[in-house]
């Protein structure tokens, strides 16, 4: 098993800390038998009040930090505790096989599915073998070799993104990177089969769009989906990476803001503490979100539900001015 490597966010320091001296009295309580049980129970309560209350009032840029935690669950480790059984695919059939995109075919609720997630590694090793979770063009014509095999035989497609981005080395341009991202979103619009994306960490720009076209788009509750990084989107209008502050206020990057301007679908609520506090609580909250929403697409008609997907998209970004 590989040990994931976690720095405490300084804005989750002091709940931390309080959370610590709680079960310290608790353990001193215990074992000098003080009859503490009622106010121990009531400073608990209050703590947990506390802790929904910041976590709650997170600005989008402490959500974007939180969400690149190393100990956050990735692809894989929802994989695993959504799907009946499953079995990874490997190879885009043109020589490669990009680590930092995996998929496969699994069982959800008896119902056969094609799943595609980007990877993010557990430590600085993990990470390097699957180069942050960034894909290359291989990945993402893997990706679009296994949403194919899906349509072929009628698997519903799960997608999970969590990437900062598409890889953007020179090789990856001169392998197509563009090119092949551009295939996926035409592919993906083309579809029969029933398509779900989840944000379930970072979402960034094309790296993210490259697995996220679909009927439904759902994301975790404190997941992050942008066009560009607060840090690069600062630097690029601003000259200032220091002002990612102001930036992730701007992009409107958080669950809430992107529900409103009708971008995603739904939200999915995490656990108290973030998806990472609660694992298989955040798994378990997933899983039934996509039974839910899969069933009610499966009820659709094909053509209908592909109308449905492209409109989706073409509605997006619409605005109207009123002429005084």
């Amino acid at each position: 098993m590989i040990k994931r490597q976690n720095v405490m966010l300084h804005f989750l320091k002091p709940m931390s800390e309080l959370e610590l001296r709680i079960n310290n009295l608790t353990q001193i309580a215990n074992t000098h038998h003080l009859a503490l049980i009622t106010e121990l129970e009531t400073l608990n309560q209050k703590f947990r009040e506390l802790k929904k209350e910041v976590f709650r009032a997170l600005t989008p840029l402490q959500r974007l930090h939180l969400v690149r935690q190393a100990d956050r669950p990735t692809t894989l480790d929802y994989i695993s505790r959504i799907l009946d059984d499953w079995v990874e695919l490997h190879g885009d059939r043109g020589g490669g096989d990009d680590t930092a995109l995996v998929g496969g075919i699994g069982i959800l609720n008896n119902l056969t599915v094609v799943f595609i997630g980007h990877q993010r590694g557990k430590n600085t090793k993990d990470n390097v073998l699957r180069n942050f979770g960034m894909p290359s063009p291989g990945g993402y014509r893997k990706a679009l070799r296994l949403m194919q095999h899906a349509n072929c035989f009628n698997f519903p497609i799960l997608t999970f993104i969590d990437t900062p981005g598409a890889w953007a080395g020179i090789e990856a341009e001169k392998l197509g990177q563009g090119q092949a991202i551009a295939i996926n979103l035409r592919e993906m619009f083309s579809f029969r089969v029933p398509i779900i994306c989840t944000v379930i960490g970072e979402g960034g720009s094309g790296g993210a769009l490259g697995i996220g076209v679909g009927d439904k788009i759902l994301m975790l509750e404190h997941a992050v989906y942008t066009v560009a990084t607060p840090e690069a989107c600062a630097a690029i209008l601003w000259k200032n990476s220091k002002l990612s502050v102001e930036a992730a206020e701007a992009l409107k990057i958080t669950s809430l803001d992107l529900k409103l301007l009708g971008v995603i679908d739904r939200i999915i609520a995490e656990p108290l503490g973030a998806a990472q506090a609660d694992p298989y609580e955040a798994a378990k909250n997933l899983k039934l979100a996509l039974v839910q929403e899969l069933t009610s697409l499966l009820n659709l008609p094909e053509k209908k539900r592909q109308y449905l997907r492209y409109q989706k998209f073409r509605r997006i970004g619409t605005f109207y001015e009123k002429v005084v």
